[in-house]
């Protein structure tokens, strides 16, 4: 599991993870972005299978992927973090252990952002789209976001409520996976964009949960010279 990686363990997962993403990118760039068959396929199916109860739900699951959703589960990763470590040495460490599963989404953000400005892969044509979206194609942001979110707070519950660590993983699994899937279903993402999307989150949060990682409960304090010992 994740939350139990050491740097060492979970270097080679995040570097088959980014090697996977590049590999992805150059066989698009390679094919001037445009779409590969079965991606092209795959819209079409879905453009074909979509009846109205249908798209209303995708909307309405695919908007959990962005907005301020997303940061609230970060938010909460962060609440379950202090409220497990607890007592805290100062109010400054349990700030941060709240705020940092939040902070590493905005920062994982910017990294996205970044890639999908400079690849600029180009979405499928508007005649597919169940809504407009905006922005560029590779990587998914929703799949990427969703990923990160329902990741950092299934790490949180792992470290802190071991019992409960396959139920969250399962539930973080299966929030990106169908997120990512309405994009593809609802004609604003390519199958390859979900995918890049999903394998950076993978590579980020392990990265995140090397760097982010938490002890437990602080052990108490030992004396020191200059604090008598009450003891006789």
């Amino acid at each position: 599991m994740a939350d139990r990686m050491t740097p060492r363990q979970a270097a080679p997962w995040i570097a088959l993870c980014a090697v996977a993403f590049a590999i992805i990118a150059s066989v698009l760039g390679s094919n001037e972005w445009a779409p590969l068959g079965f991606e092209r396929a795959a819209v079409d199916w879905a453009v074909a299978h979509r009846p109205s109860a249908a798209v209303t739900t995708a909307k309405a699951v695919t908007a959990l992927g962005t907005g301020a959703f997303p940061y609230l589960v970060a938010l909460a990763a962060g609440v379950v973090l202090v409220r497990a470590c607890r007592p805290h040495r100062s109010g400054r460490a349990a700030a941060t252990l709240l705020l940092a599963p939040v902070l590493w989404l905005v920062a994982g953000q910017l990294l996205r952002q970044g890639l999908m400005h400079g690849f600029g892969r180009p979405r499928p044509p508007a005649s597919d789209w169940a809504f407009t979206p905006s922005g560029f194609a590779f990587p998914s942001g929703h799949a990427f976001t969703a990923a990160v979110c329902a990741g950092l707070l299934a790490l949180a519950v792992a470290r802190t409520h071991p019992g409960a660590r396959r139920a969250a993983t399962t539930l973080a699994v299966a929030f990106a996976a169908v997120i990512g899937a309405t994009r593809v279903y609802l004609g604003v993402h390519w199958p390859l964009d979900v995918l890049g999307g999903w394998l950076l989150a993978t590579a980020w949060l392990l990265l995140g949960a090397v760097l982010l990682r938490t002890p437990g409960r602080p052990a108490p304090e030992e004396p020191t010279a200059d604090r008598p010992s009450t003891s006789m």
